[in-house]
């Protein structure tokens, strides 16, 4: 039997990766945050200082090492989790994800994985471009101040200050960038399901892509 792919896209905010993380615990198979891969890359970059527009200069990526323990990002032998969240890697990250190389070097390896284990993956290409012959498509999405309320109520959590209208602006900008940018935008496959996560409280939604999955 081939590896199960369930593949999950949407906007930022808009619960991707707390949904999919659960449901592969509910599956009891692997998750993969693709997001927090480009926020991994994008917080060596910072380190390394090098010209976030120059493509060339990722070439580090090949020889970065980063994985994920008990669902926090390693990387290079060291927990980035809460680098990769920070308001520096996110104001940066949509750039980093925008150029080719970049894309092509973590497609490769999301692609890899999923070749080899049953795997819930998110982000926003992974039916249209890592996981096209997916089974399991589903696009998540909800509006803007939803989706901004979500994002300030976890970044409250971590004693974080910023004005929702702040961040409805933030997100809306994001959302624009990822929906335009040149390589693998951000796009609902023709074939995913669309589900206003609005609608649903996560316990509600989990069980819903659950039961979709078992069915078949």
């Amino acid at each position: 039997m081939p590896p199960i792919q369930i593949a999950i896209d949407g906007p930022a905010g808009a619960g991707k990766s707390t949904i999919a993380k659960a449901l592969a615990k509910r599956l009891n198979i692997m998750h993969l945050d693709t997001g927090a891969m480009y926020r991994a890359v994008t917080v060596k970059a910072l380190e390394l200082g090098i010209d976030l527009a120059d493509e060339a200069a990722f070439d580090f990526i090949d020889s970065t090492d980063f994985y994920f323990q008990d669902g926090e990002l390693i990387l290079d032998n060291v927990n980035i989790e809460k680098k990769i969240r920070s308001p520096l890697t996110s104001q940066h990250v949509s750039l980093v994800a925008s150029h080719k190389y970049v894309r092509e070097a973590l497609v490769n390896r999301q692609q890899a994985i999923a070749e080899k284990h049953d795997v819930v993956m998110d982000g926003r290409d992974i039916g249209t471009v890592v996981l096209p012959d997916a089974p399991f498509k589903f696009f998540l999405t909800a509006d803007p101040v939803t989706r901004a309320k979500r994002r300030m109520k976890d970044m409250l959590k971590s004693g974080e200050s910023v004005s929702l209208e702040q961040l409805v602006n933030d997100i809306k900008t994001r959302d624009d960038y990822d929906s335009n940018r040149m390589h693998n935008p951000l796009k609902k496959a023709s074939d995913a399901i669309e589900i206003d996560t609005k609608d649903y409280s996560i316990a509600a939604l989990v069980e819903k892509l659950y039961s979709m999955v078992k069915e078949g």
